[in-house]
């Protein structure tokens, strides 16, 4: 999946403007400083949320961004898109005669990481800011992975004396 830093960096700086605009509008150099990501850059990625209406504005002294609409309803897949980041997972261009490989056909595994694409697109636009916020996307995969892998239930006494 191609998914760089303009993308995450944007859901960074947006789950941040959530968690701390409650009182009053949030500058840029306030998120910047906590996410550790610079300023010119939020500049930017902000220019492209305010465009999709993502985010407001709050001009004169104590002014900043605030969430344009409540963090329940800001999808993190919309957070992506309005910054020109498209979910992509294979090396095809949209439209385009040419297959992956270069030629007219499509790879063998070309449906495989389409789909792929599909579920991620799925999985982050059912995602939102408040679920972030509230710590329901608490990482099941890690837990899977940490079952399967680095804590294998162990065998039972009858498949022992089997051995």
């Amino acid at each position: 999946m191609k998914l760089n830093t303009k993308g995450r960096y944007a859901v960074m700086a947006m789950v941040d403007l959530a968690q701390n605009s409650q009182e009053r509008p949030v500058t840029l150099a306030e998120i910047a400083t906590r996410q550790e990501i610079s300023l010119s850059y939020l500049e930017q990625l902000f220019a492209l949320l305010r465009r999709h209406d993502l985010v407001a504005s709050v001009r004169g002294p104590g002014g900043g961004y605030r969430l344009a609409r409540p963090a329940s309803e800001t999808r993190i897949a919309d957070i992506i898109l309005a910054v020109d980041e498209p979910i992509k997972t294979t090396r095809c261009e949209l439209g385009s005669p040419r297959g992956c490989t270069g030629k007219q056909g499509r790879c063998v595994t070309h449906d495989l990481w389409e789909e792929l694409g599909r579920q991620i697109h799925i999985f982050l636009s059912a995602v939102t800011i408040a679920d972030v916020l509230n710590k329901r996307v608490l990482g099941a995969s890690r837990l899977d992975y940490e079952t399967a892998f680095l804590n294998p239930p162990l065998p039972s006494a009858k498949e022992l004396s089997a051995v």
